[in-house]
This record gives structure tokens, sequence and C-alpha cells, in this order.
């Protein structure tokens, strides 16, 4: 049996029998050349694609997480003002009202000091309430030794003294300093609500 033989069809081919090849090996060189550039490019597009997205979803991820701390640290604020709510409300009605008090005598005495030394004899007038009498009465004679009249008046606060010589009059108020600090922290706690 003869060998087979394969017709072959290309046009190019010289009379001498020998096959040249379809393609130039410079061509499929080219080829692969653009081949790799292709896929080298299509590989680093898809790279960096990947990695916008890893990092848009970590953006996303974090932003997500810092709003719930922001939430947690809220909450756990609020929880703690809520807790010491009851507490600074009762030190504002029983401690601020006993401090105001046995800081009235020692006010009013720090409002005489600088004025003190005109006085000479001209009698030095306290109008205030009988509640705090003996106290205001004994420091304020203990420490400057100035003629003094004492006047109660039932209707004033506690907390409030009215210093007057000759024509000139001084106010103490603690009464009004104490509802004003009640007030804030009412307020404080109003608004954190």
């Amino acid at each position: 049996m003869p060998a087979l033989r394969l017709e072959v069809f290309d046009t190019a081919s010289p009379g001498d029998g020998t096959l040249q090849p379809l393609v130039e090996v410079t061509a499929v060189e080219e080829a692969k050349v653009a081949g790799f550039e292709q896929g080298y490019t299509a590989g680093w597009d898809d790279a960096v694609a990947a990695q916008q997205g890893d990092q848009a979803r970590l953006r996303a991820d974090l932003a997500r997480n810092l709003q719930s701390l922001a939430f947690t640290f809220q909450d756990a604020r609020s929880h703690v003002l809520q807790s010491i709510r009851p507490l600074m409300l009762e030190m504002i009605n029983r401690l601020l009202p006993e401090v105001a008090r046995a800081a009235l005598a020692p006010t009013v005495l720090e409002a005489l000091s600088p004025i003190a030394a005109d006085l000479a004899d001209t009698p030095l007038t306290l109008v205030l309430n009988p509640a705090v009498r003996s106290q205001v009465e004994d420091l304020v004679a203990e420490a400057t030794g100035l003629p003094m009249v004492i006047e109660e008046e039932p209707s004033l606060p506690e907390g409030q003294v009215y210093i007057r010589f000759g024509t000139s009059e001084t106010k103490v108020d603690l009464s009004q300093v104490t509802a004003e600090i009640a007030a804030a922290v009412r307020a404080f706690f109003t608004l954190n609500t």
C-alpha cells in the first residue's frame, strides 16, 4: 500500500516540493507578545478593580462600625447621666442649701472687708433673716469690731443679707446663687434627656 499523501492547498509553496509555513515566525512572535500584553493588562485591570472594591467595602465597614460606636457611646453617656441624675438632684436639694448657709457669714465678712477702713465710726446695718442672725453677727463682730445694728427681716431668705452703711447698700444673696446652680443642673439633665 502506497503512503498516504495529503493535498496541499497553499498557493505560495515553491515548486520544489518543500512546504512553507502558512504564518511567518515573526508574526507568531508578535502575536504571542500582543497576547501576553493583552492578558497582562486584563489581569492588572482586574486586580485594580478588585482592590478598589476591597477599599470601598473596607470604607463602608469602617463607617458602619464608627457609626455603631458613636451610638454606643451616646447610649452609654445617656445611661450614666440618667444613673447619676437622682444623686445630683438630691445633692442640690439637700447639700447645696447647707453649704450656702455655712458660707453666708464668711461671704458677708468678705463683702465688708474692703469698706471696713472707710467706715470708722459709722454704724453698720445688717438686714437679715432671724435664723442666721447669730452666726453672721458673731463672725462680723469678731472679725471687724465695727459698731453694728442688726435688723431682722423674716421675709428675707436665709441666704440673703443686706449690708447698709451710710447711703450705700450691698446685697449678699446666696439663695439666688443656690437657685441658679440648681436650675443649671436640672437644665443640664433635661437637655441631655
